[in-house]
């Protein structure tokens, strides 16, 4: 793990803190049952803008913090572990980073300080069929006389219902460029798609939505490279996120071990559990090293952050698919109940191990960086 700054460590204990006290699981439960459209509890979001938490990668100059990703890190982890449902990690991270990234100055002194003070909920829409693939965009940005008129589709769109605006990723006439539209602007249709882990997803349908030259984020026919870059930024961050969920579900676990009895004896001193534990908590460790470690190049602006975050993604994805497995089966008949907690983290495993890229997608991706 790596040494947390003072600052990151005050984070790290008002997040846990707070997730514990404010945002726990059995929050989560009662978001899920009231069927809210949103998905998320509004004074809880309320609250991490209040702390500050939207702010951390903002520069102060627009009312941030600019604390770096690998703080952003230090909260995220945290808010997994209760499986806190909030746009933060959608706006305050990936849509905060597309503006940082790719906004010209107006754009940033526009959108930024809204972001921080939780007015503006942005997110990006990327993806347009069932997988991950960025390099595959068919919605098309066709030029008008004073701007473009996007037509096409967006699928999975996170906090897709909540959002304000959205950064999309369009096809133009010789590459790939990114515009901020309102999420209200006339064409736009927003349809409410439920997922096992009942977060805030939704299809978005583009039709002859009229927007400014303005809007361009970035420069027109060359934002493959931004977008890259923002991807890579949100993999990082919910790495991150993921970590926290598969860590409480490994002290779950470890509880159980500890408390369950069986033929007279806690099922934890059974060698086969023992070793079993063992080796997933080294599992966690070797994972942890793997997710800092990208937080830490971006932070650093390091030239190999694509490889760093391409491997996050896949390890922790790895390790939490195993941990939710090990969660239900060691816990037995009642991990499957949906009265018990594990069968969330399972789900949201499941989820979040396929949104911006899976495993398998980040092994290849891996591989061709590293020129295999």
């Amino acid at each position: 793990m790596a040494a947390l700054t003072e600052e990151q460590s005050m984070l790290k204990d008002q997040a846990s803190a707070w997730v514990v006290e404010q945002s726990p699981v059995a929050s989560f439960r009662e978001m899920r049952d009231s069927g809210v459209e949103t998905a998320f509890i509004p004074t809880c979001w309320q609250s991490m803008v209040d702390m500050g938490w939207t702010g951390i990668l903002v520069p102060e100059q627009y009312g941030g913090s600019d604390l770096g990703y690998l703080t952003f890190g230090v909260v995220l982890e945290q808010l997994g572990r209760q499986l806190a449902a909030s746009p933060l990690f959608a706006s305050a991270l990936v849509g905060a980073s597309a503006v940082l990234i790719a906004g010209s100055d107006e754009q940033k002194q526009s959108l930024l300080p809204k972001i921080v003070d939780g007015t503006e909920i942005l997110t990006l829409a990327v993806d347009e069929g069932a997988h991950h693939a960025p390099a595959d965009l068919a919605l098309r940005a066709e030029a008008s006389a004073d701007g473009f008129v996007l037509n096409g589709t967006k699928t999975l769109v996170v906090e897709g219902m909540s959002a304000t605006t959205l950064v999309v990723a369009a096809r133009t006439a010789n590459g790939i460029t990114l515009f901020v539209v309102p999420a209200d602007a006339p064409g736009i249709t927003r349809q409410r798609l439920t997922m096992l882990d009942s977060r805030g997803y939704a299809n978005v349908a583009f039709a002859d939505v009229a927007i400014p030259a303005s809007a361009v984020l970035g420069t027109v026919d060359q934002g493959a490279e931004s977008l890259d870059a923002i991807l890579d930024r949100a993999r990082a961050g919910l790495a991150a996120e993921m970590l926290g969920t598969a860590a409480q579900a490994f002290d779950l676990t470890l509880d159980y071990l500890k408390t369950r009895e069986q033929f007279g004896r806690v099922i934890g001193s059974f060698q086969a559990l023992g070793h079993r534990a063992a080796g997933l908590f080294t599992s966690m460790e070797l994972t942890r090293s793997c997710m800092e470690a990208a937080l830490q190049a971006i932070d650093a602006k390091a030239e190999n952050v694509p490889e760093m975050c391409a491997l996050s993604k896949c390890k922790v994805g790895d390790f939490l698919h195993e941990m939710s497995n090990q969660l239900i089966q060691i816990h037995g008949g009642i991990g499957m109940t949906d009265e018990f907690d594990a069968g969330f983290y399972l789900k949201r495993a499941r989820v979040a191990e396929h949104l911006f890229g899976n495993q398998a997608f980040h092994r290849e991706r891996y591989a061709t960086l590293l020129g295999f």
